[in-house]
């Protein structure tokens, strides 16, 4: 049996435990408006918060994205995870005072839900301005830029309610993408470890009032992709049932990619009604393996395979983390999809903050893990890997070390490392794209270093130290960029946030 899954029964329980919370989060929406923020808007450093122009895209980035257009002809694709609790906004009201500075990111939030782990949230979506008129519309219009430029081809849109807010959210993501690109993917991914009352006729019903969009993702011969999020929930022949309904009921043909928590055993009974087969994945660099081993199974019985990718695990409200190496996760599972030749790539999360496992442009990461991903996804769909005609650092480091706790009783249920992941590390990682070689100069805290670094993309460590951390290429004596950590390593702690922190030289810094 390869690897399982990082998520599991964590990752059930988690989904229950955060809808429980938004769902009293809905019923008080609004209701403190006059609530002081806790530190959600640090003032040392906030995220890039300019609007990127289309042209000004690719020059943020080390090499140059191709156009969309042409990454769409690609027969690979590439989607992202979306998660309906956490869009842009929640109230439109102004970052400093919204839903997420005084519920999510604060202890004292939603009435001290929350405190028990210092906050629902450690990060939050990048801060958007307040919008007049349809400013639900307006925001995931937004979302589906950010990602259509970084050459994603769509969302897997998470279902978790057959009515209510999440429904309407759902609705309004299918619309957006309709109206923002049309060529924009959206995949239908219920939800089974929240619709776990639905029968094989409502699930139909549902995807079916949701396929009215263009926008569902379908294959080029009409079938619908359906893509159920723990799909060993339920058995084969209800899927068969489910897919049943679809047809005779609302003449839609169905292509079932079912996504398991656990490559189950039976998954031979699962392929022979599926187009193609994927798993959640491993949030860990040296649990990778498992994944590829089971891309080869799925091809061996003829079907595609998504691929997870990911870039960390971290979550408060259920204690644990996954050690993803700053960014050796990332780049592990994206090498991963390549070598195992997956026919689609998701990424695990666009943006479930709950989770940490976010890819979407944050207030702690900028655009920096999504700049990424654009690198590597260019490969995945090209087959070559981009030329680098730009020198940029990315630099990854928590702001606090592992082993700091908070005072005794200010955080009662602590965070601690799951089992069977990666031995936790104190580390920056400097990670260099290169046009030529160049010297890197240094500085974690008030320790300075250099060392050389060769063309091309390169990884280095240096020990966590309290302070900023910053990393300068230097070639010829002449400065080519630089970049400094946004967020300072601090000693002691209040509470835990064990996720990685990520800049770009490649934007600006504010």
């Amino acid at each position: 049996m390869a690897d399982r899954s990082s998520g599991g029964t964590h990752r059930t329980s988690g989904r229950r435990g955060i809808l429980a919370a938004l769902a009293l989060g809905v019923l008080l929406l609004g209701a403190w408006a006059g609530i002081a923020t806790a530190g959600a808007l640090r003032a040392d450093g906030p995220a890039d918060t300019a609007p990127v122009s289309p042209k000004a895209y690719s020059t943020a980035l080390p090499f140059d994205l191709p156009p969309a257009a042409e990454l769409r002809r690609s027969p690979k694709l590439v989607f992202a995870h979306y998660f309906t609790p956490y869009p842009l906004s929640l109230d439109n009201e102004p970052a400093d005072r919204d839903y997420y500075a005084r519920n999510y990111l604060t202890p004292d939030g939603e009435k001290g839900k929350h405190s028990a782990y210092g906050g629902l949230l450690r990060d939050r979506p990048l801060p958007a301005a307040p919008e007049d008129g349809d400013w639900e519309l307006a925001h995931l219009r937004q979302e589906i830029r950010a990602a259509r430029d970084a050459g994603l081809d769509g969302f897997t849109l998470d279902l978790l309610s057959e009515a209510g807010r999440h429904r309407e959210r759902a609705e309004l993501l299918l619309r957006a993408a309709r109206e923002e690109d049309p060529g924009f993917r959206i995949q239908l991914m219920p939800d089974m470890t929240a619709l776990t009352a639905a029968t094989p006729g409502s699930l139909a019903d549902l995807l079916a009032d949701l396929a009215r969009q263009p926008s569902a993702h379908r294959l080029p011969d009409g079938r619908l992709v359906v893509t159920p999020f723990k799909a060993e929930a339920k058995s084969p022949e209800w899927w068969r049932t489910m897919m049943r309904e679809l047809e005779t009921r609302h003449g839609i043909r169905t292509a079932l990619v079912p996504l398991f928590l656990d490559f189950t055993p039976d998954r031979d009974h699962y392929a022979a009604i599926s187009h193609g087969l994927s798993e959640w994945g491993a949030r860990s660099p040296d649990r990778q393996s498992g994944a590829v081993a089971d891309a080869r199974r799925a091809h061996r019985l003829g079907k595609i395979w998504m691929h997870p990718v990911s870039v960390q695990d971290a979550r408060p409200n259920q204690g644990l983390f996954d050690e993803a190496g700053n960014t050796e996760t990332l780049r592990a599972s994206w090498q991963a999809a390549i070598d195992a030749r997956a026919d689609w790539v998701q990424l695990t999360t666009w943006n479930d903050y709950s989770e940490g496992s976010h890819v979407a442009p944050s207030l702690h990461n900028g655009h920096a893990y999504l700049d990424l991903s654009s690198y590597y996804l260019t490969r995945f769909k090209t087959g070559t890997w981009p030329t680098i005609l730009r020198d940029t650092l990315y630099l990854t480091a928590r702001v606090q070390f592992v082993d700091d706790l908070p005072p005794a009783g200010r955080q009662p249920q602590v965070i601690r490392p799951r089992e069977g992941t990666a031995t936790p590390r104190d580390t920056v990682e400097v990670l260099s794209f290169l046009t030529a070689p160049a010297e890197i100069r240094t500085r974690t805290g008030t320790t300075t270093d250099a060392y050389r670094a060769p063309p091309g993309v390169h990884a280095r460590l240096l020990p966590l130290r309290t302070g900023h951390s910053s990393a300068t290429a230097v070639r010829d004596g002449t400065t080519t960029t630089t970049v400094t950590s946004r967020y300072p390593v601090r000693r002691p702690v209040d509470r835990q946030d064990l996720q990685y922190y990520a800049v770009t030289s490649g934007r600006a810094q504010r």
